[in-house]
């Protein structure tokens, strides 16, 4: 008689190198099992075998973590995914529904499942499909939260992932290293961003000392200014009838001479400190045409220099 570690010794426990875990199952999406819904699972890369399965990768040895091709052996198509649960019905396996669109899979059709070995990846380079995408505040914290549900990822898969109950879409454009499909159990992942699918970048705007201090450019369509220059309105809604020498005359009256030839803005004033302009020449009070003029009763302040009060200074009457 032998025990365990004696057939060990001989080679009865060693494990057939040319075995492997390979079956068909009839698959169906993850909304269709009996149970509470998995909301991770629909929007991740793992899938859901069979008890029978467990026991045959156990006899197997197949070691953590345990990765998958599956292969729609009808039309061609293939992608990787690891195991969440061993739950399902004997001879079924439930998918993700954006893997079984990938792998162009009806409810119920046959999938080839094997076990396969990948290499840890250090890159993937990803395009969202839509440009809604951009709205995410941080991305990337997004999809490395996403990502967790996730053990592989193939090069030409369209994954889905689900933020604030809103479905987006992602390519995977390219992983590294080069291979049909990586293990991201793990392991430090460099994403890179493509941009997304209708994505227009918007031209740069002109590098003008104007742009930079949110100056808009003044226009030069002419070079006086007027005051009024809009239409008004009636009251009762007719339209209001105004002559054009009206118009000349108050766009003549009301313009400033003292402008830049290239640009409609007034010259700057350099004053004295401590003196104001109002407009017009001020005369000062007491004086007319270079005469001085004796203060009557009947004389009124119209301009006048700031000074510390005293009240000798005024008189009412």
């Amino acid at each position: 008689q032998y025990g365990y570690d004696e057939f060990e010794q001989f080679g009865f426990g060693l494990q057939n190198p040319n075995r492997g875990f390979v079956e068909m199952y009839r698959c169906y999406p993850v909304i269709m099992m009996q149970g509470n819904e998995r909301q991770n699972v629909n929007f991740g890369g793992k899938i859901i075998l069979p008890p029978s399965a467990l026991a045959k990768l156990a006899s197997l040895n197949i070691v953590y973590p345990m990765l998958f091709e599956l292969r729609n052996t009808v039309k061609q198509r293939h992608s990787h995914a690891g195991v969440l649960e061993f739950i399902a019905e004997e001879g079924r396996v439930y998918l993700p529904h954006w893997m079984m669109q990938t792998l162009l899979l009806e409810d119920g059709d046959l999938i080839e499942i094997k076990n396969a070995s990948l290499p840890l990846g250090s890159f993937v380079r990803i395009q969202p499909q839509t440009v809604d995408f951009l709205d995410i505040s941080d991305p990337k914290a997004v999809l490395e939260n996403a990502l967790r549900n996730f053990s592989t990822l193939t090069q030409g898969d369209i994954i889905q992932i689900n933020y604030n109950s809103k479905i987006y879409e992602i390519l995977v454009l390219e992983v590294k290293p080069l291979n049909n499909g990586i293990s991201i159990v793990e392991t430090d992942l460099e994403v890179d961003f493509a941009p997304p699918v209708g994505y227009v970048e918007k031209p740069l705007p002109k590098n003008t000392m104007a742009n930079k201090i949110k100056i808009s450019e003044p226009s030069i369509e002419s070079k006086g200014w007027s005051a009024f220059r809009g239409s008004g309105q009636r009251l009762n809604g007719k339209a209001v009838k105004v002559s054009s020498a009206a118009i000349s005359n108050s766009s003549a009256n009301s313009s400033i001479d003292n402008l830049n030839e290239n640009e409609n803005i007034p010259a700057p004033l350099n004053l004295p400190f401590g003196k104001l302009f109002f407009g017009y020449e001020v005369v000062p009070f007491g004086e007319k045409n270079g005469k001085k003029q004796e203060i009557t009763d009947d004389v009124y302040i119209i301009a006048c220099t700031i000074v510390p009060w005293r009240e000798s200074n005024f008189t009412t009457s």
